[in-house]
């Protein structure tokens, strides 16, 4: 919204100066900023570059890429030590400017601050420097400006704010009249607080906070702290590198025990180990895991769903619950007149964005022609004492003034009643404006030879003002009861209702124009007004929950108008589910059992505030969520930061809420995150078939030692194979597999537990079919051939080219954990299916290139020989398969897959 330019300085110094008060003088003010300090908020506290480099290496993952790239070296290996040291670089520079962004948010909250201030020193208004503003100060406002600091008013002549970037609350705050006499306490003086925006009015009061201190100022103390919650996908690699990392070891000290027992040289003992620690660590994972994530950031991004870390990525399709707020999320953050209620009962109920001959009218016979009539003369009792303005340029619509009477200027104006038509026959005369302690505005037009009167206000108000009721047209006493009922049931609906009436006097009238004229008046009726749901929000939410995921709402409105939004936008849920900010502030203070319970069943929370939301998002994550927190505001920013991944609103969110989140939504469209769980979904489940890919195949390369040494068998394969077999088989395959196409079916399956680990008990079956059929397979056919009279070169030769092709049907089989290859089609993923013949190719020309075949100990074999190993290496194909059909057919297995 766009507000009027302010008046000169000078034309305010009376205004605003009064009598009252000479403020501090100069001198005070100097020692006291010596004291207090700038009033500016801090500036976080950065880590050297260098340090937060060197931070990037704390990881189990990164430690096991060291040590790969370490054996690398060790074997003269400088194009793996090479490649796996620009992955560790890329990787430290990439996470050290994904930290440094954490520091964005707190200075965005810098851009809210008040550049000047109006501040009265030496008994003379000043603007000064927002800066230079000490405790104690006293300040003027006035409406287009931001609150420079925390103030206490002294007093506030029709001063209205808006704080919904602190409290979430959609409506403007009205502060109280002129206040001059100290009050009993000081606590009971209103407050405006820095950072929101006068929309109407204008104080005077004396500055209590300043900086840090301020409400504002401590959210960005919020924001500057460390964010405790990890992305699920981090918390999932931590512990899945710790497993790989025991696992190898143990298996690597177990052959150099069998080793030492059948007498192997150290030279023998130490290529054995190095060899299998480069085979069994997936170097290849971070990479690959960055590809999936980057695909999905991509798709992500089409979808209006930006990605700022990349690891939300695949925490978004993690989240099992999605705490939302309610204005600019869920609703358009656009008060609008949806409903007239006329007095004798007609409804003329719009939608938004409907002009009024587009309302649907329900009545007991009230012809629409006439229902239209009468509704365009209450809509010109809102257009005229109104103090907003509405004017159309060539970028749009600009509106000043307070969102109610931008409101009902709108809903006038879409009725064909444009405020500068009707003054044309209705000259203002005098007005009255709205003042929160008398609840009404008035204004008195010149008409033919008569004065009209036109007051809008609280329902009860104007009702008491008026002695007749406008039914069916014709004046008919007032019948107060009824019209209180029907205020009632609106406001039941959540609207926010006024009401309406008109009357008139003399043109020349005994003692001016004031509250004494605006008697015996008609009334007309009453207009409810809300922040209409978006759209697309009600079906989002239904895919929301078909996916399983949760939705909460967390708002600082009331409850009763949460619940009616709620309603409105299809969440499910009952009364007893609608929690008050009152309610969680008792179940703070009895300690985190009794929030947990109360946030256990709860999904509206009403009346909260900002410190309040972050707590409730911080007890749904203690209760076993992993949590997605929306929000737009300054308030949402520490609850934005610490949960699992912040949302933020693209185009009216505040720069705050964006630096804060680990996403932001661009079209600020609720449905755009169902998009974002589907591709988070989708991400994970790639990261899932790379990592099975990999261990597989590393397992069976295990296993087929963990079976040969002991048996006092030769190496089935010399380090140097192994290094290779590594190379061409998982060097193209795990990138090809990261950028697998969804597979459809993600939104109907049910979100993955918490708690539950990359090794499910689907993963750990299968790796160990796998491994059995290659590892097992693997060595019988070692076993066998070395029997037959085969020399141990010949036979390595024939179990390394079967390990490329058990891995190449392995990385086919690993598209997808339930569908078949066939349903996927196998020219589903063309990058796929050319980095298997790429990698098939590669070998066979090692096989025929003289100073490979001399390295690698390779010789071309028989079309026999190619038969029988093509024939044994499709095993592990159908063995995939068929378990791919048992857990479709059998729902127990689906439900623990």
């Amino acid at each position: 919204m766009t507000y009027a330019t302010l008046p000169d300085l000078t034309s305010r110094r009376e205004a605003l100066v009064g009598s009252e008060g000479v403020g501090l003088t100069e001198e005070e003010a100097r020692l006291r900023l010596a004291q207090f300090g700038p009033n500016s908020l801090p500036k976080p506290r950065a880590s050297s570059l260098a340090i937060t480099f060197v931070r990037q290496f704390r990881s189990p993952l990164i430690y096991i890429l060291l040590a790969a790239a370490l054996v690398s070296l060790l074997l003269s290996d400088l194009q793996d030590a090479l490649f796996i040291g620009i992955v560790l670089i890329a990787n430290g520079i990439i996470g050290s400017l994904q930290e440094h962004t954490a520091t964005k948010a707190a200075l965005a909250l810098r851009r809210l601050e008040q550049p000047y201030a109006n501040v009265i020193r030496d008994g003379r208004l000043r603007e000064i420097d927002a800066r230079l503003l000490v405790p104690g100060d006293m300040v003027a406002i006035e409406a287009g400006g931001r609150v420079p600091a925390d103030i206490r008013l002294l007093w506030a002549t029709d001063l209205v704010c808006d704080e919904s970037l602190l409290t979430g609350e959609s409506a403007p705050v009205h502060k109280s009249g002129p206040v001059v006499e100290a009050a009993p306490g000081e606590g009971e003086r209103p407050m405006a607080f820095a950072g929101t925006l006068v929309t109407r009015g204008r104080g005077r009061g004396v500055v209590v906070a300043t900086a840090a201190t301020t409400e504002m100022g401590k959210i960005a103390a919020e924001i500057g702290k460390a964010s405790f919650a990890k992305p699920p996908l981090m918390i999932r690699l931590e512990r899945f590198s710790q497993l790989i990392a025991w696992i190898v070891a143990a298996a690597i000290a177990l052959l150099v025990l069998v080793g030492i027992a059948r007498a192997m040289t150290l030279n023998e003992l130490f290529m054995m180990s190095v060899g299998l620690a480069v085979s069994a660590i997936p170097e290849g994972l971070p990479i690959a895991i960055s590809v999936a994530l980057a695909i999905s950031m991509r798709r992500m991004a089409k979808a209006h769903v930006i990605v700022r870390r990349m690891p939300a990525v695949e925490a978004l399709g993690s989240c099992t619950m999605i705490a939302t707020d309610k204005t600019g999320t869920l609703t358009l953050n656009e008060l609008t007149v949806t409903d007239i209620r006329l007095p004798d009962g007609t409804d003329i109920v719009c939608d938004t964005g409907a002009d009024l001959d587009a309302c649907t009218i329900r009545g007991d016979g009230t012809p629409p022609a006439e229902a239209r009539k009468r509704a365009i003369a209450l809509l010109k009792a809102a257009s005229l004492p109104n103090e907003g303005s509405l004017v159309k340029e060539a970028n749009g619509w600009t509106a000043v003034g307070d969102t109610v009477d931008v409101a009902l200027l709108a809903a006038a104006h879409k009725a064909g009643l444009p405020r500068e038509a009707i003054e044309d026959d209705y000259p203002l005369v005098a007005r009255m404006p709205y003042e929160p302690d008398l609840k009404y505005a008035a204004s008195f037009h010149r008409h033919a030879d008569s004065i009209r009167i036109f007051v809008k206000g609280a329902a009860e108000t104007l009702i008491d003002m008026a002695d007749r009721m406008d039914m069916a047209g014709r004046a008919e006493p007032i019948d107060r009861e009824l019209l209180l009922r029907q205020k009632v049931e609106m406001a039941a609906r959540g609207l926010r209702v006024l009401a309406f009436a008109e009357g008139e006097t003399a043109i020349e009238a005994d003692g001016g124009f004031g509250r004494h004229l605006l008697v015996d008046l008609v009334f007309l009726g009453l207009a409810g007004m809300q922040d209409p749901v978006r759209p697309e929000v009600p079906q989002a939410i239904r895919d929301c929950h078909t996916a399983g995921v949760d939705v909460a709402m967390v708002t600082g409105d009331d409850p009763r108008t949460a619940a009616a939004i709620a309603s409105e936008a299809g969440l499910i849920f009952t009364d007893n589910q609608v929690v008050t900010g009152e309610e969680v502030r008792r179940a703070e203070e009895k300690g985190q059992e009794s929030l947990d319970g109360l946030t256990r069943d709860g999904r509206i929370y009403a009346r909260v505030a900002p410190s309040q939301k972050l707590a409730i998002v911080l007890s749904l994550a203690r209760n076993g969520h992993f949590v997605a927190v929306t929000g737009d505001g300054v308030n949402d920013a520490p609850a934005l930061k610490h949960a699992h991944i912040g949302v933020a609103m693209g185009r009216k969110g505040t720069e705050v809420a964006k630096e804060s989140a680990d996403i932001v939504i661009t079209d600020d469209n609720f449905a755009s995150i169902v998009s974002g769980i589907r591709e988070g979904r989708v991400a994970y489940a790639n990261i899932r078939k790379v990592i099975f890919m990999l261990m597989s195949t590393g397992a069976a390369e295990l296993l087929l030692f963990l079976l040969a040494i002991p048996l006092g068998m030769p190496m089935p394969l010399l380090p140097v194979q192994l290094l290779w077999l590594n190379l061409v088989t998982n060097g193209i395959q795990d990138i090809a597999l990261a950028s697998e196409n969804p597979e459809g079916d993600e939104l109907s399956r049910a979100p993955r537990r918490p708690s539950e680990p990359i090794f499910d008990r689907l993963m750990i079956r299968r790796i160990w079919q796998s491994t059995l059929v290659m590892g097992a397979g693997g060595f019988a056919m070692f076993y066998v051939l070395l029997k037959q009279g085969y020399g141990e070169t010949e036979a390595r030769n024939l179990l390394l080219l079967l390990f490329v092709l058990f891995e190449n049907f392995q990385t086919l089989t690993s598209r997808s954990e339930r569908k078949s290859i066939f349903a996927l089609g196998f020219l589903a993923n063309p990058l796929l299916l050319a980095s298997i013949v790429a990698a098939q190719a590669l070998h066979i020309a090692a096989m025929y290139t003289p100073w490979l075949r001399e390295v690698l100990r390779l010789s071309p074999i028989s079309l026999l020989e190619w038969a029988m190993l093509l024939l044994a290496a499709s095993s592990i194909f159908f063995v995939m398969e068929f378990d791919k059909w048992r857990v479709r057919s059998r729902p127990a297995d689906m439900r623990a897959s």
